[in-house]
C-alpha cells in the first residue's frame, strides 16, 4: 500500500516533499513490514529527496547523511516494533526498540532505482538511540542444590568461600556488576552504540561477558562441587542513563536499574526451561542463550548455528515470540573466532 502525501512537518516547518509519482510513500500504519529498511535523521529529508529526484532525472546517484539498519516487525497503534542492527560488519548484532509514532516522521521509498523503504524520525530521538546505554543480562544457577543441602554438604564455610571467590571476579570485572542470592547470581554489563557527533563508541563484547560466566561456573565447581546453567540475554534497558547499580545512602537498598525485554526475558527463558525438560522437549543443558544473543557472538566462519536445539519462549513484554538456544560449553567456547574477546 502506497500513497502520496506533500506536507510533511520537519523541524518545525512544512515542507511539499515526495510528490512525485515514482516515490512510494508509506503512512505510519502501512509502514513496510519485515523488509530491510533504513532509519534517518529528519534533518536529511529534504536533501535526500532533492537526491532522489536528481537521480530520477538521469544524474547521478549520490549519498545522503547516515543511515541505520532497521527492520520494522509490528505496528501497534502508538508505536513501531523495530529491529536495529547496530553492527553488521564485524558481528551480527540485533536489538528490539520502539519507535514511538510521535517520533515518526516519514517514510518513503523508490522501488524504481531500488530504493528500501526510509522512516525518517526525530533527530533527538534518533541520537538518544545511539547514545544511550544498553544492558546484557546473565542469570547463573547452581543445579543440585536441594540434594547438596540435605547432604549437609553447603557448610557456611564453603559459602563464605564461594562469596569472596565471586569478590575476586568481580574485581576483574568493574564493568559487570554481580548480586548474589541464595543459589543464583545475576549479571548485568552496560555497553554502548555511539554516534558519530559525539565521543561515545561501540562497547558491545559479549565475548568478554561469556567468560566471567566461565569463571563463576569454575568457582561453583571447585568450591561447592556442583555444576551451574545459565541463561544469557541483551538489549534495551529502560534505566539508559543510570550506572550499572543504586545503592541508597543507608547502603540497605540495591536497585539493579533494570526494567526492559532483556531483563524480563531471563525468567522467561528460565520458565520455559523447566517446561520443555519436564515434557522431554530437550535436555538439560549448560548454556540457554536468546537467539539475539547467540547471533551477536562471532563465530569461527565454518560454525553452523542450525545445528544448535532452538526452541521458543514468550514473554509478556514481546510482540512476538522469541527463540533460545541449547548449548555446551565446550561447544561454545569451541566455535567462538579466536580474535573474539572469550579469552
Amino acid at each position: 500500500m502506497t500513497v502520496n502525501i506533500t506536507n510533511v512537518s520537519v523541524l518545525g516547518e512544512v515542507w511539499a516533499l515526495f510528490d512525485h509519482e515514482y516515490f512510494d510513500v508509506y503512512p505510519f500504519e502501512a509502514v513496510p513490514l519485515s523488509e530491510d529498511s533504513y532509519l534517518m535523521d529528519e534533518r536529511y529529508i529534504e536533501e535526500y529527496e532533492l537526491a532522489m529526484l536528481d537521480t530520477i532525472s538521469g544524474g547521478e546517484s549520490a549519498n545522503v547523511g547516515y543511515i541505520s539498519y532497521i527492520a520494522a516487525r509490528r505496528i501497534n497503534d502508538r508505536s513501531i516494533d523495530l529491529s536495529w542492527y547496530p553492527n553488521i560488519y564485524d558481528r551480527f548484532h540485533e536489538v528490539p526498540v520502539l519507535l514511538p509514532k510521535e517520533q515518526f516522521v516519514a517514510c518513503v521509498g523508490c522501488w524504481r532505482y531500488g530504493e528500501k523503504p526510509r522512516i525518517f524520525v526525530k533527530s533527538t530521538w534518533l541520537e538518544q538511540l545511539h547514545l544511550r546505554l544498553y544492558s546484557v543480562f546473565c542469570m547463573v544457577d547452581a543445579i543440585g542444590v536441594k540434594d547438596a543441602l540435605q547432604r549437609g554438604a553447603l557448610s557456611r564455610e564453603r559459602l563464605v568461600a564461594l562469596r569472596d571467590a565471586i569478590d575476586e571476579v568481580a574485581k576483574q570485572y568493574p564493568e559487570v556488576s554481580f548480586i548474589s542470592f541464595a543459589d543464583r547470581l545475576l549479571l548485568k554489563s552496560n555497553w554502548s552504540v555511539g554516534h558519530f557527533r559525539s565521543d561515545v563508541s561501540y562497547t558491545y563484547r559479549p565475548e568478554v561477558f561469556v567468560k566471567v560466566v566461565k569463571d563463576i561456573r569454575e568457582i561453583y565447581r571447585d568450591i561447592l562441587e556442583l555444576d551451574v546453567y545459565a541463561i544469557m540475554t541483551q538489549g534495551s534497558n529502560e534505566y539508559y542513563e543510570d550506572s550499572l547499580l543504586h545503592i541508597s545512602e543507608s547502603e540497605n537498598h540495591i536497585c539493579l536499574n533494570s526494567l526492559g525485554l532483556p531483563f524480563a526475558q531471563l525468567m522467561s527463558i528460565d520458565n520455559s526451561v523447566h517446561s520443555a525438560i519436564k515434557k522431554r522437549n530437550h535436555n538439560p543443558s549448560e548454556l540457554y542463550l536468546d537467539a539475539q544473543f547467540l547471533h551477536s557472538l562471532r563465530f569461527r566462519l565454518q560454525f553452523d548455528k542450525k545445528s544448535l536445539g532452538q526452541y521458543a519462549y514468550h514473554d509478556k513484554m514481546m510482540s512476538t515470540c522469541g527463540h533460545y538456544y541449547c548449548v555446551g560449553w565446550e561447544e561454545l567456547l569451541e566455535n567462538l573466532d579466536p580474535d573474539s574477546d572469550e579469552r
